[in-house]
């Protein structure tokens, strides 16, 4: 029974010392890839969607609003080329668009020991899309901004006391309205309505400073 106690003491001790504290703040600095799962449903022409995958930077503020609970802010941009595949009209170029996705998340760190510290977290995103570019066979294409829910998984590895490694996964149930007209030589200028699902992974990779 000593030894019990003792080692749930020492248990305790343990998470005390490597826990995170309220105040505390942390900034990374991350390579990350962007791989969408897309699908759609797509008016008249039938077909589905294909979205490129890329890799961005990408920031990350964290922000202890209590031991071991953070408030996480993701901030990046990212670019994709767009296809229309398998429709009526065959694979067509819908062309290029950037996305605008900030990210809040609500994370809890695992305090398990002193260099290595995971944390788990969930929130809300919200995608602006920009700077559309359309393809050849396309007149003008619009896509609805939208909020979408977030999961988040990761790792810091400390290699100082103020920077560490940091390794994490996220994934968005991303989905928009896209409306498409073509130019009058192709279908006769038709508007084709997508349902689309973007549903991208973002696994990231990067270093981070404690402040």
């Amino acid at each position: 029974m000593r030894k019990i106690s003792t080692l749930l003491v020492l248990i305790g001790l343990t998470t005390s010392v490597f826990a995170q504290q309220k105040g505390d703040f942390r900034m990374r600095l991350r390579a990350t890839a962007v791989i969408p799962q897309e699908s759609a449903s797509i008016s008249t022409i039938n077909g589905n969607v294909d979205i490129s995958n890329t890799i961005i930077p990408e920031l990350d503020f964290t922000y202890f609003l209590a031991k071991n609970f953070s408030a996480n802010l993701i901030l990046g941009t990212t670019k994709h080329e767009v296809s229309a595949v398998n429709t009526a009209l065959g694979n067509v170029d819908l062309g290029k668009v950037w996305l605008l996705p900030p990210t809040l998340t609500l994370a809890y760190h695992l305090p398990v020991d002193k260099q290595v510290q995971p944390y788990i977290g969930a929130g809300v995103n919200y995608t602006i899309f920009y700077g559309v570019k359309d393809g050849p066979a396309i007149a003008k294409t619009t896509y609805k901004n939208t909020f979408a829910p977030a999961a988040q998984l990761g790792v810091d590895f400390d290699i100082s006391k103020k920077l560490f490694l940091n390794f994490d996964v996220k994934k968005l149930w991303l989905s928009t309205d896209a409306t498409v007209t073509t130019i009058p030589s192709v279908a006769g200028g038709a508007t084709v309505l997508a349902d689309t699902k973007i549903n991208p992974w973002l696994c990231s990779f990067g270093i981070g400073i404690k402040l």
